[in-house]
């Protein structure tokens, strides 16, 4: 009885530690994806924004800078908070200056995508341009956003 006892102990053990480590290659295997995955991504964004510069080239802008850092102070309360960005592409064009966004994705390029639209709003107000461009390289179009008209009120009835 004993002795099946400590075997029934070993085979928990066995099993506990058989179970941790599936965990943890399997763990480590999904790690090695989300690596892989965001290379990718990397790559195609950087193979997006030079086949951007040559449009917006073709276009007639000229590109002043890229990879844009900014630190930009932002007052909440009376607590100043730099929030950092980074600007695709500076372009200036008839003495006009934009920065513009580069986008590889499929949802991405769309306006209507909020977090397009609000990263593009941000850079409007952040990097105190002209205007922004949108750079949709998935169709090879550029888009100029006009952040300047004022919204309207929609009531329950206007929808």
């Amino acid at each position: 009885m004993i002795a099946d006892l400590e075997n029934l102990g070993w085979i928990i053990a066995a099993v506990v530690i058989g179970l941790w480590l599936l965990g943890a290659i399997r763990r480590s295997w999904i790690r090695a994806a989300y690596r892989r995955q965001m290379r990718r991504q990397q790559r195609r964004a950087q193979r997006g924004e030079k086949e951007a510069v040559r449009l917006l080239e073709s276009e007639g802008f000229e590109i002043v800078d890229s990879q844009v850092h900014l630190l930009w102070p932002v007052h909440v309360g009376h607590e100043e908070v730099e929030i950092r960005l980074i600007a695709d592409l500076i372009v200036e064009r008839d003495g006009w200056r934009y920065v513009a966004e580069v986008k590889t994705g499929g949802a991405a390029p769309s306006i209507k995508t909020a977090a397009t639209r609000r990263q593009l709003l941000e850079y409007f107000v952040a990097f105190e341009c002209d205007g922004v461009l949108l750079v949709d390289m998935e169709r090879g179009s550029i888009m100029e956003v006009d952040f300047s008209s004022s919204g309207r009120e929609i009531g329950e009835d206007s929808a």
